[in-house]
């Protein structure tokens, strides 16, 4: 495809991605369609040669649309936000064509300075510790999930230990992302201890305590805890502080995930969400579910950057340069599990510059104030009750009637096309999941669905 073609076409597929942001809101949010459905409208073989890029393009509308989840709608309510905006596309988009593989600073030195400096800003922008910032023992990175930068915390935390003798522990509440129980079987991790939660769903530290201590009398290693800033199911958040504390006293590597959560305290009345973390280890949190920018990108913290060198640094003779012999120069690639990296600091680079941190903020605050207002329906109606204390754009609620009637209402919902939900399980009850913070969300779509739910009611 030569330069000209690639701007004729590439013009077109702008104008296609434009144009379907502009009518999503018209689509079902789930596809109706049945297992096999895309395969069956594509050949058995590849073709031998090749295609005219008009034809191909156009199967974009014929193949891939009628099986596309509808995340981008405003009329999505399940899961959790994955909104992505025009700047990050662009981001993305530029990304692509530069081609960039920052795995050192001397493959891509613009990648591996933007990507610290963004990260830099961030710090100050969510009012995270300064012992986060990269110019001083610690540091930022960008990650495709919140699951590879709990993997890579584990990681270093087991380089940590440096254990001789004794299997090692990790722990994380009954409410923690199943993810950090793959990132322990994937890093070996003998023993995964599941703590207990109080009524907000919070892990209970006193019985952390009882468990490390437990433990140790039985000669194994605890030596990690991951804690929660907004879990999976209701948000809930860890007692962070308390947490920090008692790993300090352990000598544990304290881990805060805050996947969703986290970007809310972009706002400063929101910043109560980071009590106690200027005492984690590691630290991360998604803008690719509720700022903006599309994913993959997750902000990964850590304290101590050495102990990711110390687990994770291989330099065999094709990767070593002056720059990184010289010690001047962050090299990534020692940040992560994987040795590839590409460019993902452009596209949030770019969604900060556009937007502004008043337009991330008012951003945030729509989605809360949305939330808040579905609130104040949900206790206006006796059929329904919250499960869990609303937090910041989720809210949990179930029918008294019971888990059937709960159930019920999910799978009409996501059924009729004209929205999208989640259940979930909460203290035992079947529980509907009202996720709050797409990209153009608004109090009308809010209003339209709580009156479906009513009318299943």
């Amino acid at each position: 495809m030569t330069p000209d073609a690639f701007r004729r076409h590439g013009h077109a597929m702008v104008d296609w991605v434009a144009s379907y942001m502009e009518r999503v809101e018209g689509l079902p949010v789930y596809p109706q369609v049945a297992p096999g459905a895309i395969r069956a409208l594509l050949p058995h073989e590849p073709p031998v040669e090749g295609e005219p890029w008009e034809v191909i393009a156009a199967d974009l509308d014929r193949v891939v649309l009628p099986g596309v989840v509808g995340w981008q709608s405003p009329d999505w309510f399940a899961f959790f936000p994955a909104n992505v905006s025009g700047p990050s596309i662009l981001g993305e988009l530029a990304s692509a064509g530069l081609g960039q593989q920052g795995m050192l600073w001397a493959t891509s030195p613009a990648c591996t300075e933007l990507e610290a400096h963004v990260l830099d800003w961030l710090v100050g922008m969510l009012g995270l510790p300064e012992a986060f910032r990269s110019d001083g023992a610690g540091g930022g990175v960008l990650h495709d999930s919140a699951s590879s930068a709990a993997l890579t915390a584990l990681v270093a935390a087991r380089s940590r230990a440096a254990v001789s003798d004794g299997e090692l522990v990790a722990y994380v509440s009954t409410q923690t992302h199943s993810s950090v129980e793959k990132d322990a079987r994937v890093a070996g991790i003998p023993h995964l201890r599941l703590i207990d939660v109080d009524a907000t769903f919070a892990m209970r530290v006193d019985l952390l305590e009882v468990q490390v201590a437990a433990d140790r009398a039985a000669g194994l290693v605890p030596f990690f805890v991951a804690a929660s800033v907004g879990t999976t199911s209701s948000l809930a958040v860890d007692p962070v502080r308390a947490l920090g504390e008692l790993c300090a006293r352990e000598r544990l590597w304290l881990h805060v995930d805050a996947a969703m959560a986290g970007v809310a305290a972009i706002c400063p009345e929101l910043r109560g969400l980071n009590d106690g973390v200027e005492l984690a280890d590691s630290y991360s949190t998604n803008p690719h579910k509720w700022l903006l920018t599309n994913f993959d990108c997750t902000l990964f913290y850590v304290r101590d950057r050495q102990a990711l060198v110390d687990a994770l640094s291989i330099v065999p003779e094709y990767l070593r340069n002056a720059a990184s012999a010289a010690g001047s120069v962050i090299d990534y690639r020692d940040w992560q599990v994987p040795l590839g990296r590409r460019f993902r600091a452009l596209k949030l680079w770019f969604v900060i510059r556009h937007y502004g941190v008043a337009g991330l903020q008012a951003f945030i605050r729509h989605g809360v104030a949305l939330a808040a207002e579905l609130v104040t329906w949900v206790a206006a109606d006796a059929r329904f009750v919250l499960v869990a204390p609303p937090r910041l754009g989720l809210v949990c609620v179930r029918h008294l009637d019971g888990d059937e009637a709960t159930l019920r209402i999910v799978e009409a919902v996501n059924a009729s096309g004209r929205a999208a939900l989640t259940q979930t399980r909460l203290a035992g009850h079947a529980t509907i999941r009202i996720s709050i913070g797409q990209t153009h969300t608004e109090r009308r779509h809010v209003a339209a669905l709580w009156a479906q739910i009513l009318s299943l009611a």
